[in-house]
């Protein structure tokens, strides 16, 4: 097959011209597609001819829209008994963002430009089509809505519905060009992490009672927020001072086991953690599932209660803020960040001085790629100089 010029009239009797690609698939099926160019049409009956020897192409009419990609995808998350909160967060992805802009498109005609103008579309804040006003998207919540849209491709992809996923081609270039995270910076100790001193200030200011307990215990474990929510009493080995995580708890209430196999672990307790979670025990409200961490009527604690009414006012009671009066650290995750660094840090700076595989397994990440991507900047390069002498010396005497 091959690409030629078609004409025609129209009923009008204005005579019209464009390209055809006139290929086989896979399925020996015969596939046309029209262009306007040429060198178009001669570019999509090259890359399609390599598609069909590779098992890959999908045709236009065997391909969805985005939108249709969307509504798969998200049906596929459900089936896979995702989490509420996760299913939630993906359909706003797909509701704000993706179909506004994408929604219409084929899953065959995304491109790299195409990509690439929807991210800039959406960090400028640039209106979707039909729509009058946008809003600008912080490059976080920019990269998390690609993030979906490349997942969702994936899913079309192992339906057969599209034969590459453009995100993540797309992902891969910019890694190998140094692009991917020029963007993203470091976790600095003092802006993203609480040093040692303003933790000191802060186990200070920590009332024995009301969140004092919750907000102890998430500084020397490192346990997510929903973690923290879905502790139980049978999860806390006082004899052996550790601490077993089984449960968390979602923003619905809902319980289950972590996230990931990774997510179940034992931590080692320090004993201002054993004493306060003891004394805590005495006083905890009743909950039917025995929650170290419960309201007073025995229902899981509520996440933003534990910011607005016990972090944050902790954080200035302890004098941790900013030139603006306001908490230099508005996240419970900051807690967790320093419980990190408090792994990592060496036993002289009041650190455990932890090799990183021990960091990842206490941390509970999947993967030890994902603790270094995070932390590999704050392990201590013991020695350097003096390994560099050392070497200097054996080599040139």
């Amino acid at each position: 097959m091959s690409v030629r010029k078609r004409t025609w009239k129209t009923a009008n009797g204005e005579s019209k011209e464009a390209w055809v690609a006139d290929y086989i698939d896979q399925a020996g099926k015969r596939r046309l597609r029209t262009f306007e160019r040429k060198k178009d049409a001669d570019a999509f009956h090259s890359r399609a001819n390599v598609e069909v020897m590779e098992g890959t192409h999908t045709a236009d009419s065997a391909s969805v829209t985005v939108a249709q990609a969307a509504d798969l995808w998200l049906e596929t998350c459900q089936g896979n008994g995702l989490e509420t909160a996760t299913i939630d967060s993906y359909e706003q992805h797909a509701r704000l963002h993706i179909k506004p802009f994408l929604g219409n498109v084929r899953l065959s005609r995304l491109s790299a430009p195409m990509i690439r103008d929807f991210e800039d579309k959406l960090r400028k804040g640039e209106p979707a089509p039909g729509e009058a006003e946008g809003y600008a998207r912080s490059p976080t919540m920019v990269r998390r809505i690609v993030t979906s849209l490349s997942t969702m491709i994936g899913d079309a992809q192992e339906r057969g519905l599209v034969a590459r996923n453009i995100v993540r081609d797309l992902r891969k270039r910019r890694c190998v060009y140094g692009v991917q995270n020029r963007h993203q910076s470091k976790l600095e100790v003092g802006k993203d992490i609480p040093s040692p001193e303003e933790i000191k200030a802060f186990v200070r200011a920590l009332s024995p009672w009301s969140w004092g307990p919750i907000l102890l215990t998430a500084v020397f474990t490192g346990l997510h927020a929903s973690e923290l929510r879905g502790l139980r009493w049978a999860d806390v080995d006082f004899k052996t001072g550790h601490l077993h995580v089984r449960q968390r708890v979602d923003k619905r209430n809902k319980a289950g086991p972590p996230k990931s196999v990774a997510g179940q672990r034992t931590l080692p307790l320090p004993p201002i953690v054993v004493s306060t979670l003891r004394q805590h025990k005495l006083r905890c409200p009743k909950s039917e599932i025995g929650l170290v961490f419960p309201t007073s009527t025995g229902r899981p604690e509520n996440h933003s209660n534990i910011v607005k009414r016990g972090l944050i006012p902790t954080w200035i009671k302890a004098g941790v803020v900013g030139p603006d009066g306001k908490p230099k650290y508005r996240g419970l995750h900051s807690l967790r960040h320093f419980y990190a660094s408090w792994l990592i840090n060496r036993r002289e700076d009041g650190g455990l001085e932890l090799p990183p595989k021990v960091v990842q397994q206490r941390l509970g990440h999947s993967t030890i790629g994902l603790t270094m991507d995070r932390y590999a900047h704050l392990f201590p390069a013991n020695g350097a100089h003096e390994e560099l002498a050392a070497a200097e010396r054996a080599l040139l005497g």
